[in-house]
């Protein structure tokens, strides 16, 4: 009985360090939709990363990849800003900008959800989740 104690502490102590070394919250790749896009579809891929101070990446990266220019996280409230510039079908230059609020912070399945708009007046509901 005390060896099985001592292993789930064991094995508890182990697992609070992995939890708390997951990194930037925004970081990885994220899956969802922004619902109403007649340019670039529903579905939206984003995939993020961070260098300890900027945040960095591309929305639907592939055939159809738009970089992201700007970024940022507020942490009061957990509030994203996204800016990124894309191109449509017949190449004329086109800007989203999503606005959304992480949910689920401490889980690793956390989603940002929020609104997306483009410079043509187009805008609908946003929302990823972290894959």
């Amino acid at each position: 009985m005390k060896k099985l104690a001592l292993t789930l502490l064991a094995v508890c102590l182990l697992a609070v360090p992995a939890i708390a070394q997951e990194g930037f919250p925004l970081k990885g790749s994220w899956l969802g939709t922004w619902a109403g896009n007649k340019i670039h579809g529903n579905d939206v891929l984003i995939v993020m990363s961070w260098d300890g101070k900027n945040i960095s990446g591309e929305i639907n990266p592939g055939t159809d990849n738009i970089k992201i220019r700007s970024a940022s996280l507020n942490p009061d409230g957990w509030l994203v800003h996204i800016e990124a510039d894309a191109k449509d079908k017949s190449g004329q230059a086109l800007t989203y900008t999503i606005d959304g609020k992480i949910e689920n912070l401490p889980l690793a399945s956390r989603i940002v959800a929020g609104t997306w708009k483009d410079s043509r007046g187009n805008t609908g509901p946003f929302r990823i989740g972290r894959q």
